[in-house]
């Protein structure tokens, strides 16, 4: 597959926004590698206890992102952050319902050891982190933009700032902030 400039996804983008026929048929082929990618790096690194298959979630997104149409994606890299918080949020769902079935057994402690860098391995440690990071949304909303394109999204510094809008001194003082910040609140949970 040849690598097509970012500027170039971009517009395919803005024409499924725009509703021009087979923009999606020629964005598909794009995007997929990099969703598995995503996918994968949940389903090995973040997230162990799972039934999913990389294919599975990457589908399961990729309807999820098709079929809301309040999406504006601006770019390349806030399509992947779009897409990385979808997948968060299929694993969250699920491990909420598995965990409705698990009622009684007492909850774990999650510490968040090294900030950020610790693997998920349980349903609840899943939706510990994720009653964080929506409580670091409401806290600031920025923050939590920050974390969900670095962590979850895999994007670097430089991908973050152009996705924000902002320098990437201010997105590396913020990514240091965030991480402080769940540090401690998932030293409460």
């Amino acid at each position: 597959m040849d690598r097509m400039p970012p500027q170039e996804i971009t517009l395919l983008f803005q024409d499924f926004v725009d509703g021009k026929k087979g923009s999606i048929d020629k964005l598909l082929p794009l995007v997929y590698g990099e969703l598995r990618k995503i996918a994968s790096k949940y389903l090995r690194d973040e997230y162990r206890d799972h039934t999913f298959q990389t294919t599975e979630l990457v589908h399961e997104a990729y309807i999820k992102l098709l079929g809301d149409q309040n999406i504006s994606w601006q770019n390349r890299a806030h399509f992947f952050g779009i897409a990385a918080n979808s997948m968060r949020q299929i694993l969250v769902d699920y491990a909420r319902k598995r965990n409705s079935l698990k009622r009684g057994e007492g909850q774990t402690n999650l510490s968040l050891e090294h900030a950020m860098e610790i693997p998920i391995r349980s349903d609840e440690d899943l939706i510990a982190l994720d009653d964080v990071l929506r409580k670091l949304e409401s806290f600031d909303a920025g923050l939590s933009k920050v974390v969900e394109l670095r962590f979850f999204a895999g994007l670097n510094v430089e991908e973050t700032a152009c996705a924000l809008g902002r320098s990437p001194s201010t997105v590396k003082r913020e990514w240091s902030l965030a991480k402080a910040w769940l540090f401690r609140e998932m030293g409460k949970q």
